[in-house]
């Protein structure tokens, strides 16, 4: 069975990406940055990305960029949720300019009424004053005839050779989801595994590469680009002095294997990830937005990570090419639930709803 799906506030469209994978059609995704539609209109060319504010979208104007939504299964997505709080000055939640974003992700889900929901989230809403912020999802989704479950998921347990734990909220209206029927990876995926077979592209300035090592494992088979095309591949070295500092950092080392008086000034309060130098044999440090300023260093070479290898890491293949500049990439990147984790989620979900069908 077929299932189509929206991804309200979709960035460059990571859990789109993982539900395509598990087979479901996208319908479209719904994100006011521009580069970031740009990118998802540019790898889902069957579906309709729009790069607008929600909030001056109507529901006449919903219906007619995506048409009935009633044929929408699920809705899915990543709405801000800052507003939710038990001090809260505004009377009505709706109100709070920080909770509109909110209730525009809800309004789809009460056009819409699909069959399933999901919700990406830092994983501090959980515990965030005291929870309320996650209670009061739950209240709202019950009251609408929803079953809600969450959990706080590492996605280095579901095939991403990255450590990132996010928060998932799933809403069905059939059974409460459990989050530990989802199928995880027997294998540890590794920094290695992911952009080791890049190395041999060091020096080649071409503005598209071409990989000329067979892929050797299944992950590696999974990213390769047809014809072993590579984009999103410029290798830009930082200034000398970064260069020479992180030239002391062994792989899995930090800021702290720097000499003294390398730093401009004496301190010993700088945070872990700082200089952090990813260790090949192990699966990477959490992908952040960063750009030249980004906390984490390429394995063998004194610079960050490219765009592809950034990407390698939050398991986008290589046939999923990023636009704008520089900056814009890396953010895209970093924002982005790694599809191979939305990916796993998906089929669990799939697998209800088949039992459900009618």
């Amino acid at each position: 069975m077929s299932y189509r799906f929206i991804d309200l506030f979709c960035g460059c469209g990571g859990l789109s990406k993982g539900f395509v994978l598990a087979g479901y059609e996208n319908v479209g995704g719904i994100d006011f940055n521009k580069s970031a539609i740009e990118t998802f209109n540019y790898n889902f060319k069957k579906s309709k990305g729009i790069c607008c504010d929600l909030l001056e979208m109507s529901t006449d104007k919903i219906v007619e960029e995506f048409g009935d939504l009633k044929s929408i299964d699920v809705v899915i997505g990543g709405p801000p949720c800052q507003g939710f709080s038990s001090a809260n000055r505004y009377k009505i939640e709706g109100e709070d300019p920080r909770n509109k974003l909110f209730f525009e992700f809800v309004k789809f889900v009460d056009l819409a009424e699909p069959s399933a929901i999901l919700i990406e989230n830092v994983r501090g809403i959980v515990s965030r004053d005291n929870g309320y912020a996650k209670d009061r999802i739950y209240e709202i989704f019950e009251s609408r005839g929803y079953k809600v479950n969450h959990e706080i998921l590492d996605a280095a347990n579901f095939g991403v050779p990255q450590h990132r734990l996010r928060n998932f909220f799933v809403m069905l209206k059939e059974e409460k989801f459990d989050f530990d029927t989802i199928k995880k990876c027997k294998e540890t995926r590794t920094v290695f595994e992911s952009i080791g077979e890049l190395y041999s592209l060091e020096n080649n300035e071409e503005e598209t590469k071409i990989l000329d090592v067979a892929p050797v494992t299944k992950y590696q088979k999974y990213l390769r680009n047809k014809d072993n095309l590579i984009y999103n591949h410029d290798n830009r070295y930082p200034a000398q002095i970064v260069q020479q500092r992180i030239s002391y950092v062994p792989q899995g080392g930090n800021w702290r294997d720097v000499p003294a008086e390398l730093w401009p000034s004496n301190r010993n309060n700088r945070h872990s990830s700082a200089y952090k130098r990813l260790d090949e044999l192990q699966p990477s440090v959490t992908i952040d937005t960063g750009n030249n300023h980004s906390n984490y260093f390429h394995p063998l070479y004194n610079r960050i990570p490219t765009v592809r290898e950034a990407a390698r890491l939050q398991s986008f293949p290589d046939n999923f090419i990023f636009l704008g500049n520089r900056s814009e990439q890396y953010r895209q990147v970093g924002n982005a639930v790694p599809p191979l984790l939305a990916k796993a989620i998906a089929l669990r979900i799939k697998e209800i709803l088949n039992k459900y069908e009618k």
